[in-house]
């Protein structure tokens, strides 16, 4: 029986929760990195909204990350992620929200008209004291074990950091700078960030995790 085939692409955050909650699921997929300047007529004949990462299961296909995590995470949910699903959902969707917004115009100032990187900088801090402030009392953002919220924002809080690394250790946020640390040391972020080349048609296939 045919594996379920990832289109993924390394370093987009939006991929990297979707390879987490398919690691911690324990499933098997296919993997095709994707090249975002080079699409594949494959990839694309997939994908409606033409973006990663988008998961062809053969008997439908999951087009939104969170989408993903959530369908993966429903099938076998070993580590409890969606224990407290009501309280995750809440905190992703202000990080899809207005934190993403600003994180894109903090990072990719020049694309935009008028905007004020260090405005969009701080207004992106605010998402992070907030977390701050829920980490001062836990390991992680709904207890002592990681849960989707963690994993689906944390791809996007290490995004941030790393436009000024400096800067962001710097600031007043000593629980979120501890929790992106623990998550970027871990074995599971290691595994989920291995190297892969382009797909292409005819290409082996590659098995992740």
């Amino acid at each position: 029986m045919a594996l379920p085939i990832l289109w993924s692409f390394r370093r987009c955050p939006y991929a990297m929760r979707a390879r987490l909650a398919i690691a911690s699921a324990g499933a098997r997929v296919e993997l095709r990195e994707v090249v975002l300047r080079d699409k594949t007529e494959a990839f694309l004949g997939t994908s409606l909204s033409a973006t990663v990462p988008c998961l062809d299961t053969g008997s439908g296909v999951f087009d939104e990350s969170l989408d993903v995590m959530i369908a993966m995470l429903r099938a076998n949910d070993p580590e409890g992620w969606l224990e407290k699903e009501d309280q995750s959902l809440s905190l992703i969707e202000e990080n899809d929200g207005w934190f993403k917004t600003a994180l894109d115009r903090y990072k990719y100032a020049s694309r935009h008209v008028d905007v004020d990187s260090e405005d969009e900088r701080r207004k992106a801090g605010l998402f992070l004291y907030h977390l701050n402030q829920r980490l001062a009392h836990r390991d992680w953002l709904c207890g002592t074990a990681p849960a989707l919220a963690d994993m689906a924002i944390l791809p996007f809080v290490r995004q941030f950091a790393h436009v000024d690394l400096v800067w962001f250790n710097a600031q007043p946020w000593p629980h979120v700078i501890r929790w992106l640390e623990v998550f970027k040391t871990s074995d599971r972020f290691a595994a989920i960030m291995k190297k892969y080349p382009q797909w292409k048609p005819g290409d082996a296939p590659i098995l992740f995790p």
